[in-house]
């Protein structure tokens, strides 16, 4: 009697369509664990970012970041290392917003140009965001001969990126003749100083913003006539001959 009632009770919960053990999995909780730690681990990196904009990198202390937290210091330690791996992951929780901007670019098959309008938004984006200011102003803060030569680096990705996709529109015509490293450095600087000047409570959002320089962009890097050839067409126009 006691078998049977055992194996009806399975049968019902195979009809139910519920597994016969209600146990949940361990794997799951160690999933929901790391979830849980990522999201601590980002509210520990942004309050970091905040910090660092507000009142400078080395005016602020890890106490005034878990203080800002509501948490002790020694759990700050359970994320990051330092004070200066923690404004490395500020600076690159920023870099990366442009890093996938690049890969998606890549995928995109536009023309080169329309692709680095793109790159240029998610940059604005980033710079305009609670990591710009560890963005631009990082390498500045004295920081180990390691840690700036590896932040140099990934900013020199950045640069090199920008400045190939200026070169793929100057061969397939969607970027005038210009020089690449001039221009990549001309917009590089032109996006970074937002950091300087823009604030979440103003009238433009970061979108808008983003938006912004890039239209003024987009009007300087469209291909421009020869003047032979615009001449020409004035000629033509006033129904004079368009003979050179």
């Amino acid at each position: 009697m006691s078998r049977g009632r055992k194996g009806s009770s399975e049968t019902r919960a195979a009809a139910d369509g519920a597994p016969a053990s209600a146990s949940p999995s361990p794997w799951r909780a160690g999933r929901e664990r790391a979830r849980e730690r990522a999201v601590k681990r980002e509210a520990v990196i942004r309050a970091a970012a905040r910090a660092f904009n507000a009142r400078g990198y080395h005016n602020t202390s890890l106490d005034d970041i878990a203080a800002a937290l509501e948490v002790t210091k020694p759990t700050i330690y359970y994320y990051v290392t330092s004070k200066e791996q923690l404004l490395f992951q500020c600076f690159l929780a920023g870099l990366e917003q442009i890093r996938a901007a690049f890969t998606d670019a890549e995928l995109a098959g536009r023309p080169a140009r329309d692709r680095l309008n793109a790159v240029l938004r998610h940059y604005a984006r980033a710079i305009a965001s609670d990591f710009g200011w560890c963005m631009v102003r990082a390498e500045e803060q004295d920081l180990s001969p390691v840690m700036s030569r590896h932040i140099n680096s990934l900013k020199s990705e950045i640069d090199q990126g920008i400045r190939a996709l200026i070169r793929e529109g100057i061969e397939d015509g969607s970027i005038g003749e210009c020089d690449p490293k001039m221009t990549a450095f001309a917009l590089a600087g032109a996006l970074n100083w937002i950091s300087h000047w823009f604030r979440e409570d103003q009238s433009l959002s970061a979108a808008d913003v983003a938006n912004a320089f890039v239209a003024i962009f987009e009007t300087g890097l469209r291909p421009r006539e020869t003047r032979p050839r615009a001449a020409r067409r004035r000629r033509a126009v006033a129904g004079r001959p368009v003979g050179v």
